[in-house]
């Protein structure tokens, strides 16, 4: 549960860093290869890149070891650890409301998983048609969203894109956890394994996804879908595919009320201002303003002496 708390705030650095790069470049690279050519020559991209590769590093651990519907639950703390890090880095301050929705999230996973209590996977003996199926199921619902996003603009693009990344990150951890489901054989039985190297394939693409989602606009818009996305997909990759188990009767009303509560937290956190441009352009409007006030002195200085010229 570790690894996966330290993923999550892994990819909410990288979101931060990576929007604060993929803003900045014209409307028309939207869902273009070029846009990522471009962001490769941005230091600050790249640290994203590297948190959330090193993010990526972490959820992989974590799910060789632990069931995919608790890991990946937990991945939706990315979305206060973004709050966090924007306030750290834009130098602003949580509200109280934020904090509150925090708190709540963390009260609502944790009576999620405990209502849900889904016990240990059977990933190993997944069929070949239940993959194709799930595959097909999965690719057709993210082939959907880039669909309809293509018909959208600005705000809407960017939530529409969200939530097919979501999807996409959701495939990914389906795929990693079945090429570590035979790990204790060896490495080689990871490297052998066909979904080893589609997750490699559906990992890009849905980083592809992701900066194009941050850069038709702002996390606000584009967190929602992202984080809640993920994990939802990621619990029905468990259930149905990894055969995990979760409790029924009243602990999966519990389950089904935290779950209604994490939703809530989610939405509160969304509308936070530390996940707009805004943040960024106050902070950059208050630096012009200490600039006029340290420019105005000078010119003040300078009055008596031109005072004291004679008149043309």
């Amino acid at each position: 549960m570790l690894l996966a708390v330290l993923a999550a705030v892994a990819n909410g650095l990288a979101s931060v860093l990576q929007r604060r790069e993929a803003r900045t470049r014209p409307a028309s690279e939207s869902l273009n290869w070029r846009l990522v050519w471009h962001l490769l020559h941005r230091p600050v991209w790249l640290g994203g890149v590297t948190a959330v590769t090193f993010g990526f590093l972490l959820q992989a651990e974590a799910l060789a070891n632990g069931k995919l519907s608790v890991v990946e639950s937990l991945l939706v703390l990315d979305l206060p650890a973004t709050l966090l890090l924007s306030s750290l880095l834009l130098h602003s301050r949580m509200r109280w409301r934020e904090w509150g929705a925090v708190a709540a999230m963390a009260g609502g996973l944790a009576g999620l998983l405990l209502g849900l209590s889904p016990s240990a996977d059977s990933g190993a003996r997944a069929s070949g048609p239940t993959w194709a199926l799930a595959l097909g199921v999965n690719a057709l619902l993210i082939a959907a969203g880039v669909w309809w996003a293509l018909s959208a603009d600005g705000t809407r693009r960017a939530a529409i894109l969200g939530v097919a990344t979501g999807c996409g990150f959701g495939l990914t951890a389906g795929l990693i956890k079945g090429a570590t489901a035979n790990a204790s054989a060896g490495i080689g039985s990871v490297f052998a394994a066909w979904q080893l190297y589609a997750m490699l394939a559906v990992g890009a693409g849905s980083m592809f996804l992701l900066q194009s989602a941050v850069h038709a606009g702002s996390l606000l818009a584009v967190q929602p879908g992202l984080s809640l996305g993920d994990p939802v997909v990621s619990v029905l990759w468990g259930t149905l595919v990894f055969g995990e188990k979760v409790r029924s009767g009243l602990p999966l009303v519990l389950a089904a009320a935290s779950a209604a509560v994490v939703c809530a937290a989610v939405l509160v956190l969304t509308r936070s201002p530390l996940l707009t441009d805004d943040a960024e352009g106050a902070e950059g409007a208050e630096e012009s303003d200490r600039a006029e006030h340290v420019e105005q002195p000078r010119q003040e200085a300078r009055s008596p002496r031109q005072a004291g010229r004679p008149l043309d």
